[in-house]
């Protein structure tokens, strides 16, 4: 029996504002990550070497921000810091319009990158403070969905900007996400900020956190979730076009199959599920990825372009599968297993195994593509299986596991 529409519907009213600054966000970031190099390539005298080093040296400096910020967010609640963060981001997207060296775009993509890992840390301390228990999965995957179909558009203006390639376009791209930052944090003003109730106990800090072996063993299943998410975008499409010898267009479609069943498949799917044991879901979740991730390897062995074509296509349906049964249910159990004083260090801690997925990934999937099709894919059946045991794990230890999808 699916969550009718009006458990949702009146807090999305009441929080509007916060859905339309994922909205402006997602899009935003969406318009201007599929041109970030050639972005720094068309207006400053750089290297492509030197740029990646610049991008790449902003994001580990950036690692440790999510982690450094979560107790200021069990101090002051995740709006004002959200806020920050927003502002850091409007000010980094800013400097791009005047940087030419190395150093300077390191130090605007850091404000940029570390503002997002905040971001994301205090994510789920927003959703779990507007989102009344039985919700959130439902409010995590409509975020998810919006994020997705933001991404979407914001590519399809991206492509649409670039064509043109003039300098003024690519200038043009960065001051729309400099004003995107800016008008998120205008329309944060109006969320509410939500802090612990004055007498609960915080005591512990950090320390009690690292200490609690259950949610770290969330925190390992996070880590095997990311990883799986970050094959998208890094290994399916080079494998189907460079690997497979696929037209182009594949991977197109196949961003295009994940964008659309993401965007308004996730709300039905989560419909159907109501009513069953979160961390049931979480093994299917890992085991439609592993399904996708065979039928990628069972493509390097077929011979008909067409059936190939068709073989990668259906391993990405199974893929997204994954992504839509685990997305919403990994982070309602990610918020709701932390204690409200400390929630912030506890999500932190989570989106940072979020976080190293993302440093890690681009290096180790493509060493191991670089190796074959059996061994990056069947490498990430055993992070699947791995994920799903570590699902079944926390479905004994983690109440927030064992409970049912909508609180039924």
């Amino acid at each position: 029996m699916s969550i009718p529409d009006y458990t949702v519907r009146p807090s999305i009213a009441r929080h509007g504002r916060f859905v339309a600054a994922i909205v402006i966000d997602s899009i935003g970031t969406g318009v201007f990550v599929p041109v970030s190099m050639l972005y720094f390539l068309a207006t400053t005298p750089l290297t492509l070497v030197q740029v990646g080093a610049a991008l790449t040296t902003a994001g580990l400096l950036a690692l440790p921000a999510g982690p450094l910020v979560g107790g200021l967010v069990d101090r002051y609640g995740a709006k004002p810091v959200l806020q920050a963060a927003n502002l850091a981001q409007a000010l980094g997207f800013a400097g791009y319009l005047v940087v030419d060296q190395t150093w300077q775009i390191a130090i605007c993509a850091w404000l940029n990158s570390a503002g997002r890992a905040v971001s994301f840390s205090c994510y789920g301390a927003t959703v779990t403070a507007l989102a009344a228990p039985g919700q959130r999965e439902r409010w995590f995957g409509l975020l998810g969905s919006v994020r997705n179909l933001g991404y979407a558009l914001g590519g399809l203006l991206s492509a649409v900007a670039v064509s043109f390639g003039t300098h003024g376009v690519y200038a043009g791209i960065v001051i729309v996400n400099a004003l995107s930052y800016v008008t998120a944090f205008v329309l944060m003003r109006a969320v509410p900020n939500v802090r612990p109730e004055a007498g609960q106990d915080a005591a512990g800090g950090w320390v009690h956190v690292l200490r609690d072996r259950r949610y770290l063993s969330l925190v390992a299943h996070q880590l095997c979730f990311a990883i799986s998410l970050f094959a998208l975008n890094i290994a399916i499409p080079v494998y189907a076009v460079d690997v497979l010898g696929l037209p182009s267009w594949t991977a197109g479609m196949v961003f295009t199959l994940n964008t659309l069943m993401v965007g308004f498949g996730q709300g039905i799917v989560l419909g159907w599920l109501s009513g069953r044991i979160r961390s049931r879901v979480l093994v299917a979740g890992h085991a439609c990825f592993a399904a996708g991730y065979l039928l990628f390897l069972a493509a390097d062995h077929v011979a008909a372009l067409a059936l190939a074509v068709g073989v990668v296509l259906l391993g990405a349906g199974s893929y997204t599968f994954g992504e839509i049964l685990g997305g919403p249910i990994t982070s309602t159990v990610a918020a709701e297993s932390a204690p409200d004083a400390l929630r912030g260090r506890y999500l932190a801690l989570n989106q940072l195994a979020v976080t190293v997925a993302g440093a890690v990934a681009p290096a180790a999937l493509s060493g191991l593509l670089s190796t074959g099709a059996a061994a990056i894919w069947l490498t990430l059946v055993g992070v699947s299986v791995l994920g799903a045991t570590l699902a079944t794990t926390i479905g004994r230890v983690v109440p927030a596991a064992q409970s049912r999808i909508g609180g039924v």
